[in-house]
């Protein structure tokens, strides 16, 4: 709880979200990244995709995992801003090394990777508007 309060504290640009938005949205990105991840990760186990291919969805969960307790928990800018990087590079890396396995996978994940993008240039911007 205190990690929320302190994110309600900290100074925003004049363009974030409220913060009733995140909610829905992770919801739906949650239910695309379960079925999308799911099938990368079957294929994995089945034997029909290599591990170099499976790699950056299991990087990319981990580090999207990690981010609210940092966030929240921790309450640390500076290592949410590093976690999320490794959130929209691992996802940028994923999307581009499944793509010839599954185009889907791709096309699936754009609003994934639209809002970490979004997210990415958020983050960094209540960043640097409370480091410096």
């Amino acid at each position: 709880m205190e990690g929320y309060l302190q994110y309600a504290a900290w100074l925003k640009p004049s363009w974030a979200p409220p913060a009733w938005l995140f909610g829905p949205v992770w919801s739906v990105l949650y239910a695309l990244i379960a079925v999308s991840f799911g099938y990368v990760f079957y294929r994995y186990f089945m034997g029909t995709i290599p591990a170099v291919v499976a790699l950056p969805f299991a990087l990319n969960l981990i580090f999207n995992i990690a981010f609210t307790p940092i966030q929240f928990g921790l309450g640390s800018l500076w290592l949410s801003s590093v976690d999320i990087l490794l959130v929209f590079a691992t996802l940028a890396w994923a999307l581009y090394v499944i793509y010839p396995y599954a185009p889907w996978v791709t096309y699936i994940n754009l609003p994934y990777l639209l809002w970490v993008a979004f997210a990415t240039v958020l983050q960094l911007t209540i960043f640097a508007l409370n480091s410096f």
